[in-house]
């Protein structure tokens, strides 16, 4: 079946037509009942107000609210054809505790244009219902065009009532999305400073202990045996204290700290494998956590073109556009870098996701391969 520009079927008596028209015999059994609902409802918790019941209870029942849109949302696109996105969940405020939680479903304004839709449905259920039924009995020709009439009614107030309110509402969805990445990768992150500190300094330390120890109960019968595990210690302070400055290096560099992304990633660029030209056109620092997510992706990068690319050449290129930095990591390596083959990659593009970043690679086999990451300014 062909469909006209709004995506509906062509008007007419077909499979549509009687959709819509069971929708609206429908309406005011439904409206009734959200009527009642939300009279109750509303009713209840405000009269209870003054009372330690009524608040909760009145939150209580704004939460059924946002069930009840759910219902009609799904009526709605089952009849009408009307697809509206779910809006985000229900939000909470400042603590997790039961007052946070009533004061979030007070103020949730998804739940109050649910409680205003019931209102408004009643008389305008009753009107959809007889108009029907009377067009069912003695308006026959003019059935389909009342019955596409008042749908299109309907559809506008599921789109308008019932959907997320607006852009914001939409992006606070990702946000919480994104927010289970962000604790996930700050986990993963924690583990690898345990694991290294268990299995790198620490265990140097403990050896550089039990060595001075053995020196100690040997200085007095065999100082040249002594002396010797002294300065085998030495070289273990010194492997230690290597070990503490690369990881420290790793939560966050001091040159970063100091003296910013271009001599950051000139020193990143050097220890690379692969001759790289650094090129930063940047006209003051950004924030200091944008700093930081720059400096380790390009980080991350240049460890992939040292291990993998087989290049001659790589380039990082820093730039600012508006209120967004510019990242881009070159390299006329053998190509072929899919995010959806490998774990690095496609950690690296939800790091940037979750803070309102984008990351884009361009790699096709044979190469070359340019790396574009987009990332908030942020100052």
């Amino acid at each position: 079946m062909t469909t006209n520009s709004d995506g509906l079927a062509p008007i007419g008596f077909g499979a549509a037509m009687w959709k819509e028209i069971v929708h609206l015999l429908a309406n005011l059994p439904a409206a009734i009942a959200g009527f009642v609902y939300a009279t109750v409802t509303v009713a209840a918790g405000a009269g209870l107000s003054v009372t330690v019941i009524g608040l909760p209870l009145l939150a209580a029942g704004l939460a059924g609210a946002r069930v009840l849109g759910r219902m009609e949302r799904a009526r709605a696109r089952a009849l009408t054809g009307v697809r509206v996105e779910e809006p985000s969940r229900l939000p909470h405020g400042p603590g997790s505790g039961l007052p946070a939680r009533v004061w979030a479903a007070l103020i949730d304004p998804v739940a109050w244009r649910t409680v205003l839709f019931a209102f408004i449905r009643l008389p305008w259920g009753v009107l959809t219902f007889t108009v029907a039924v009377v067009a069912l009995v003695a308006l026959w020709p003019a059935l389909p065009y009342l019955a596409r009439a008042l749908t299109n009614v309907d559809r506008m107030m599921v789109r308008g009532l019932l959907g997320p309110s607006d852009e914001l509402e939409r992006r606070i969805a990702e946000l919480e999305a994104d927010r289970g990445v962000v604790v996930d990768t700050a986990a993963a992150d924690l583990r690898r400073i345990e694991r290294d500190l268990h299995d790198g300094a620490q265990a140097r330390l403990v050896n550089l202990a039990m060595g001075l120890g053995l020196a100690r109960e040997k200085a007095a019968e065999d100082p040249q045996a002594a002396a010797r595990m002294i300065e085998e210690a030495h070289g273990e302070v010194k492997l230690a204290l290597q070990e503490l400055r690369d990881l420290a290096r790793g939560i966050h560099p001091a040159v970063l700290t100091d003296r910013g992304l271009d001599a950051a990633l000139s020193a990143i660029a050097s220890r690379c494998t692969v001759p790289v030209t650094v090129t930063v056109d940047l006209p003051r620092r950004p924030a200091q956590a944008i700093e930081g997510i720059a400096y380790f992706t390009v980080s991350e990068l240049l460890q992939n073109v040292s291990k993998h690319s087989r290049a001659r050449h790589a380039a990082v290129d820093l730039w600012r556009t508006g209120d967004r930095l510019l990242i881009q990591v070159t390299d006329d390596g053998q190509g072929g870098a899919d995010p959806a083959t490998g774990t690095g990659l496609a950690g690296l593009s939800e790091r940037l996701h979750a803070v309102d970043g984008l990351f884009v690679v361009e790699s096709p086999p044979g190469g070359p391969t340019a790396v574009t990451a987009e990332l908030p300014w942020r100052t």
